[in-house]
C-alpha cells in the first residue's frame, strides 16, 4: 500500500462518514467501507508467525478488529495493530482512513498523545 497523503485520507474519511451523526455512526461508516473494500483473505505476519486475515468485525465495545487465523487457532486483532504485508491487499487504504479518523477524533477532543481513558 502506498502511503496516502493527508488530503487523500481526509477524502476517504469524508466518503465513509458523510451521513454520520456522532462517533458511533462514523465508526460504523468506516467499518462498512473496510468490510466492503478490503480484499480478504490475505496473509500477514503477526509476532513472527504467518496468519490469514479472513475478515473484519465491529466489536460491541466499538473496536474494528481483523479476524485472523492460523490452522485451527482464531484470534481477533485490533485493525490499527494489524501489520500489513509488503504487498498490501486491495482496500488496505481504508485501514489508513481508520487511523486518520482516530487521529482526527483525538485531535478534536484534545486527547492526542494521552493514555487511553485519560483526558
Amino acid at each position: 500500500m502506498s502511503a496516502l497523503g493527508r488530503a487523500e485520507l481526509e477524502a476517504l474519511i469524508e466518503e465513509a462518514t458523510v451521513d454520520a451523526y456522532g462517533e458511533d455512526e462514523q465508526l460504523t461508516g468506516l467499518f462498512t467501507m473496510l468490510e466492503e473494500h478490503l480484499d480478504v483473505p490475505f496473509a500477514t505476519v503477526v509476532l513472527g508467525v504467518e496468519v490469514t486475515v479472513r475478515g473484519v468485525d465491529l466489536t460491541a465495545d466499538g473496536r474494528i478488529v481483523a479476524l485472523c487465523s492460523r490452522g485451527r487457532v482464531r484470534q481477533s486483532l485490533g485493525i490499527l495493530d494489524l501489520p500489513l504485508p509488503a504487498s498490501a491487499p486491495s482496500g488496505a487504504e481504508w485501514i489508513g482512513a481508520r487511523t486518520g479518523s482516530q487521529e482526527r477524533t483525538e485531535r478534536d477532543s484534545g486527547s492526542a498523545g494521552r493514555a487511553p481513558g485519560r483526558r
